[in-house]
């Protein structure tokens, strides 16, 4: 079993914020497929699962805390594999780049995973870009502008995640890695 989660923050006053592009990649995966939605309060979350062996997590802990439910769902499927989604301030808005393992860059739903799960999966990382004050930027909305940007980088993470779903880690890197 393949879990694959979207780091976000729950509630409206989050919804479109920069730290949320994994729930965004999240949603935009459901929209073109088939899914089951399997509902169990300890996974503190919503769960989804497409096909016999993908399940797809938007932890409902906020970001803090997202390793609590990350484990519950990883240890009851018995998840071999796992593949996180999240905002990376230190690479351009419109960027994408693939990571295994290594440390959480100082993001707190990462360090929440690692603390619990340990560091060895895989990464999405999509960039959101920074300023000066990083929490405003990162729980800030994006600006008409970055949207259009917005919107182009979901789409071709879509495309790459399958990709790194059925392929690895450095063919998927070499080939969907985007550079802003």
């Amino acid at each position: 079993m393949i879990l694959v989660v979207g780091l976000g923050n729950i509630g409206e006053e989050y919804k479109n914020t920069r730290h949320n592009v994994g729930f965004m990649l999240i949603d935009l995966i459901l929209k073109d497929q088939d899914f089951t939605s399997l509902v169990n309060s300890k996974f503190q979350g919503e769960l989804f699962k497409i096909g016999s062996s993908l399940l797809l997590l938007k932890p409902s802990t906020y970001m803090n805390n997202s390793g609590i439910s990350v484990k519950a769902v990883k240890d009851f499927y018995k998840c071999e594999r796992l593949i996180v989604i999240h905002d990376d301030i230190d690479i351009n808005l419109g960027a994408l780049r693939f990571k295994k393992g290594g440390s959480s860059g100082g993001h707190n739903g990462l360090k929440s995973i690692d603390s619990l799960c340990g560091n060895d999966y895989e990464r999405v990382r999509i960039g959101v870009g920074k300023t000066e004050n990083v929490i405003s930027h990162v729980l800030g909305k994006f600006k008409d502008e970055e949207k259009i940007v917005l919107d182009k980088i979901l789409e071709h993470s879509k495309k790459a995640l399958f990709e790194l779903i059925e392929k690895d880690l450095s063919s998927v890197s070499s080939l969907y890695s985007l550079r802003a």
